[in-house]
């Protein structure tokens, strides 16, 4: 939830007083963090936090099970709110989820209302949840979290079902660049057999309506001004000098604004809260949309400089995209204003020959980002497709190919 529509705090960036929320934010959590498996906490390598993850392992038998499916959630959410996902998965498969850093209980915050509600309080406000945030300057905190979580979904899979079965991917919104980015570095070559992106974080935000007219030029000029800088592209050679002289009067003026709007104090005026239209496009249901608006797990504010970092990272991984090579099913909506469909088709055009396996699945007419929490029918229709491609991975898993 990625929450990505915050990238368009970069086009407010000379106008940013006028987007502050105030010092007070206040988000009280009345329920425990919703936990629907084995609840393990992974120990990061320098030994001072923990990432928390949830495994669920019904009683198969090895040959039962699969495959090992690891759930890699979106922008300021958390896997809690996948229990409906995963009970489906875990009919057939060792599913897994994994709370990145600063998200779910992976949060201090987050835990310490968990604990705390558990131990019976009535309430816990979690409204400094987001400060968890600071940390980010870019992607890498998380693309260690998934390295730690396939390492240990690897020896939890081989362990229960036999070092046979396939490990795949599913990842929502930037939970989708995360993993897309993490897989181009290779970490952990040939570990992961395939990945399901929903709604990836490959483009930013297209602000719908009227806000639309206001916003949506000066995201794209900030998104243009960060792809050229120190970037020359194949643009002719007058374009190109007009494009990095651009960038370098901006871009540092950019960076320097956003900077001092996330130091300690700062942040806690200037950080965004989600806006109005958001909750429209998260879902076509609106017993999902309630669910969302009501989960105080999820995060509501996000400090600028996180916001820039996914934006980067945005920019980072369409420059080598085209390298991408793990077996992908592609699934979005059309006409989704939270993370727009040309990311989508930019990617499939440069990897989709890659392997036969690869697949797109474009909801035509759609405009809500969650695509796990569509609707029932429409969410039986994308559960239905992840089961058949699922089942055409496993069956090339136990035929392997060369390619």
């Amino acid at each position: 939830m990625t929450n990505l529509f915050k990238l368009i705090a970069f086009s407010c960036c000379l106008a940013l007083p006028l987007i502050g929320s105030g010092c007070s934010h206040s988000q009280i959590a009345t329920e425990p963090y919703p936990i629907w498996g084995e609840s393990i906490f992974l120990p990061v390598e320098n030994g001072e936090s923990r990432r928390h993850m949830q495994i669920r392992e019904l009683s198969q038998s090895a040959d039962d099970i699969q495959a090992c499916i690891l759930i890699v959630h979106g922008m300021n959410e958390h896997t809690g709110r996948y229990a409906e996902i995963a009970r489906h998965f875990a009919q057939s498969h060792l599913i897994a989820g994994i709370d990145m850093t600063a998200h779910g209980l992976s949060n201090p915050v987050y835990l310490d209302a968990h604990e705390s509600l558990k131990a019976g309080a009535d309430e816990f406000d979690v409204g400094s949840a987001f400060l968890e945030q600071s940390q980010l300057r870019n992607l890498d905190a998380m693309r260690a979290d998934l390295h730690l979580a396939i390492r240990h979904l690897r020896q939890r899979c081989d362990k229960s079902a036999g070092d046979d079965k396939p490990l795949v991917i599913l990842s929502h919104s930037l939970g989708s660049l995360v993993s897309a980015s993490y897989l181009l570095e290779a970490k952990l070559p040939d570990t992961v057999d395939g990945i399901i992106f929903t709604g990836p974080a490959f483009a930013v935000t297209e602000v719908p309506g009227w806000r639309g007219w206001f916003q949506n030029p000066l995201i794209g000029f900030t998104y243009h001004t960060q792809e050229h800088f120190l970037h020359p592209h194949d643009e002719a050679f007058p374009l190109m000098l007009f494009n990095q002289f651009t960038a370098l009067l901006t871009v540092p003026l950019q960076n320097g604004i956003i900077e001092f709007l996330s130091l300690p104090g700062m942040r806690n005026i200037f950080s965004p809260s989600n806006p109005d239209w958001v909750a429209a496009y998260l879902s076509d249901w609106e017993v999902e949309r309630l669910r969302h608006k009501h989960d105080r797990y999820i995060m509501h504010r996000s400090i600028l400089r996180y916001v820039q970092g996914v934006q980067k990272e945005i920019i980072r991984f369409r420059r080598n995209m085209a390298d991408f090579d793990t077996p992908y099913l592609l699934i979005y909506s059309e006409f989704d204003p939270i993370t727009a469909a040309w990311g989508n088709i930019d990617f499939a055009a440069v990897t989709l020959e890659k392997h036969p396996l690869n697949e797109v699945m474009p909801l035509i007419g759609k405009s809500h980002h969650e695509q796990l929490f569509s609707e029932p029918r429409l969410r039986r229709e994308v559960l239905d497709k992840i089961d058949r491609w699922l089942e055409s991975l496993i069956a090339e898993h136990k035929q392997p190919n060369e390619y």
